[in-house]
């Protein structure tokens, strides 16, 4: 599971649905997440990467330091699916996705992840899964952290 998280002062996702645009989630000061998932990964995995999630420390405090993490500011958090971090480029000029997890195995892995960091109390804004988005957002610092799981 890899997760890449940027700090942001704000941050949206439009999506297509039905041949319609339609906004489905929007934070002010928080964190996108854009979250990948592979073949191997498991709930277990989603529900550490939640937690990960939830008390990395990149929020700044009064004095501008990088010691907070979600759970002490703004708890609010962007999560779109991100198939593409997975993409694997060490031969040729076309990435392949081999290495991302088919939708149906995805879907649900992304899902628990949304909802254990909901029950560690934090407002989740996602995208919609299986369908093209477009993402918008203000990095704050600029500040992005890659996890993988």
């Amino acid at each position: 599971m890899r997760a890449l998280i940027q700090r942001v002062l704000s941050a949206s996702v439009d999506a297509e649905v039905d041949g319609a645009t339609v906004r489905s989630g929007q934070i002010d000061k928080g964190l996108l997440v854009l979250i990948g998932i592979t073949h191997t990964d498991t709930d277990a995995l989603a529900k550490k990467m939640a937690e990960k999630i939830w008390h990395l420390r990149i929020m700044e405090d009064e004095a501008g330091v990088m010691n907070l993490s979600i759970a002490d500011t703004t708890q609010s958090i962007l999560v779109v699916s991100q198939f593409t971090l997975y993409g694997e480029t060490n031969s040729g000029r076309r990435p392949t996705w081999t290495a991302a997890a088919k939708p149906e195995y995805a879907e649900p892995l992304v899902d628990l992840v949304v909802k254990e960091l909901q029950a560690l109390g934090a407002s989740v804004q996602t995208g919609v899964f299986r369908t093209y988005m477009q993402v918008s957002l203000v990095n704050d610092g600029p500040t992005t952290v890659n996890i993988e799981l």
